[in-house]
């Protein structure tokens, strides 16, 4: 049901290279893009994809609280890989890499902007 995900920046350039390298890391990369208002990752035609953007009307952009992306995973090192880049690109850890539950793998931070999101994987029963 979700086409994509849009989070808003003051700083396009400072998100595009936190999230070129978090999109390299999930096997994908740009696929829209407006130089200078917002960047778009994911696969046209794949799964929901993420954008960084300036706000249309051209405020400060600011964080939902209680809004978070989640971005699924292949397995849970991948989870590990992408939280600890995420950490490494300056963002800020929300929860460690590690199981929630018995079939949920999940790693929590935010962006260099304070926007929340998560990395997960399903991970044995049916998932």
């Amino acid at each position: 049901m979700i086409g994509y995900v849009t989070l808003g920046t003051n700083d396009l350039d400072r998100a595009a290279e936190f999230y070129d390298a978090i999109a390299k890391e999930m096997g994908t990369g740009r696929m829209m893009e407006e130089e200078g208002y917002f960047i778009a990752w994911g696969d046209m035609g794949g799964g929901a994809g993420i954008a960084a953007t300036k706000p249309f009307d051209k405020g400060k952009a600011s964080v939902g609280n209680g809004t978070m992306v989640a971005l699924q995973a292949k397995d849970p090192s991948q989870v590990d890989r992408i939280h600890a880049l995420a950490l490494e690109l300056g963002g800020t850890d929300e929860g460690a890499p590690g199981p929630r539950g018995e079939t949920f793998y999940a790693g929590y931070f935010r962006d260099r902007d304070g926007n929340k999101l998560n990395a997960f994987c399903m991970v044995g029963g049916e998932g």
